[in-house]
Order: C-alpha cells, then structure tokens, then sequence
C-alpha cells in the first residue's frame, strides 16, 4: 500500500496582505484604543480651551495700548503647544503599545516585511493626526477671533500670512507626531521613547543656554522647537529661522529618527 506524502511535504506559502488590507488593519488598530481617544480629547481641550481662557482674559484686561505687536493669530493657537504633548504621546504608544503587549509578534509575523509594516503603521499614524491637528488649528483659531473681535483685536483668515499660521501649526503638530513615532519605533519601550521624546523636543533649548555666547545665536535658531513654531508667527522673529525653513528643518528632525528606526528594525529582534 502506497501512502502518497506530497500534500503534506507541500512548502507553505505566506498569506499574501496588500497594502490596502494592511492600512484598514493598523486604522483598526489605532481607532479601536481607548489611549487614541483619550489623547485626541486632551487634544482638543488643551487646545480650544486654553485659547477661549486667554483670549477671555485678554479681552476683560484690554487696552488700546496692547494692540501694537499683538499677534492674533498667534494668540488664538498657543494652546496647541500643549497640545502637542498628547499628540506626542499618542504617536509614541501607537507602536510602543504593540511591543509591550508583544501584539507585534503576531503582527510581524502576518507582514514579514519590517520596514514596510512601521512605515504604513506611521503613514495612517500621521494621516489622522494631520487631520485632527488642522481641525484644532482653525477651530482654535476660530474661536479665538470672536472673542477677540469683540476689542476689535481679531484678524481673518484673508489677513497676510494668517492662514500660513493657522494651516502651518497643524503641520507643526504632524511633525511632532512624525518624531514622537519615530522615537517609539526606535526605542519601542513606552516609557524610554516619552523620555527621548521630551528631551528632544524641549531640552536642547535649555542646553543652548550653556554654550558659549558665539555659538549661542545660531543653536538657538535651529533647536527644534524653535525652529519649528517659527510657522506659527504672522511676523519673522528677528535672528531666527524663516516660517517654512523652520519647519523644513524641525520634520528633518523627524525624517532622520523615522529612519533610523526603519534601519535598525530589520536589525534586531521584536
């Protein structure tokens, strides 16, 4: 009696997941955590309600004196900077959250493709956190306008270099999720990534303070986080970078991370 062995001795061919399953997959992944919700709140919050507070405050204290150099369109957006924090969290734990549940086992083991797997994990990362950014960009702005319109302070969005402010801080934000991600692919630890992440984005600034006065003026233009808010004046600040050189270089900042994590994945265990 002849047992045929083919079928069983037949290699094993991996599933085959497109590019289109695997970006549903990690939006799945990111819309169904408690964290992205709560970070997206705190968000908004910080946002809207920290520019409603000041803006209340600067109307119930208003002089006509305060009008020169007043920045409204700055103004209306300063709670995005704490804003950031959240977001920052949020793109930290969104791939530190599947090393520590170790989720990214099963999840490499799907996608073989390392590099492939964080760059659509962060594309879809990124992509919601632009759009939430720049929704909370123009309703912070919003918001603060009437207020402030009632002193007769406010500006409109047709107002030179004021819609380059508000659209410009949403991509700030985005490219403080493009760090703070690529911070966590590279740590993958949640609690070492936060840290890297605050000490990247604000300590250089106070580290500047100890280089000698000659190097002071040209470090302090291209810490990060000055560079990147220079977006957020209607006005150049004298000695520093431009609105847009200062982001170009701030996402810089983010791209090299991003790819020193896309190099060194496929370089080390999950």
């Amino acid at each position: 009696m002849t047992t045929t062995l083919a079928p069983a001795l037949a290699p094993v061919r991996p599933t085959t997941i497109g590019v289109a399953n695997l970006i549903r997959s990690e939006w799945t992944k990111l819309r169904s955590l408690r964290s992205t919700y709560w970070t997206a709140v705190a968000a908004v919050i910080a946002a809207i309600g920290i520019t409603t507070i000041g803006a209340i405050e600067y109307v119930q204290h208003f002089s006509p004196d305060q009008l020169e150099g007043f920045d409204a369109a700055n103004f209306s957006v300063q709670g995005l900077y704490l804003s950031q924090i959240a977001l920052g969290a949020l793109g930290v734990m969104t791939i530190t959250g599947e090393y520590a549940t170790g989720m990214i086992r099963t999840t490499l083991t799907a996608v073989p493709q390392r590099r492939v797997l964080i760059a659509i994990k962060g594309l879809v990362y990124l992509i919601a956190i632009f759009v939430l950014s720049e929704v909370m960009s123009f309703a912070s702005f919003g918001v603060g306008q009437a207020i402030l319109h009632r002193k007769h302070a406010g500006v409109s969005l047709s107002d030179p270099n004021v819609l380059r402010v508000v659209f410009g801080v949403g991509l700030y934000l985005t490219g403080v999720g493009l760090l703070a991600f690529g911070l966590g692919a590279l740590v993958r630890r949640t609690a070492g990534a936060l840290a890297a992440f605050f000490g990247v984005l604000f300590l250089p600034s106070a580290l500047i303070d100890l280089l000698p006065s000659s190097w002071h003026q040209v470090a302090l233009k291209f810490a990060p986080v000055n560079a990147g808010t220079q977006i957020a004046n209607t006005h150049r600040v004298d000695h520093m970078l431009g609105p847009w050189q200062g982001l170009g270089i701030f996402t810089l900042y983010g791209v090299v991370i991003v790819l020193g994590a896309l190099f060194v994945v496929g370089r080390r265990d999950a």
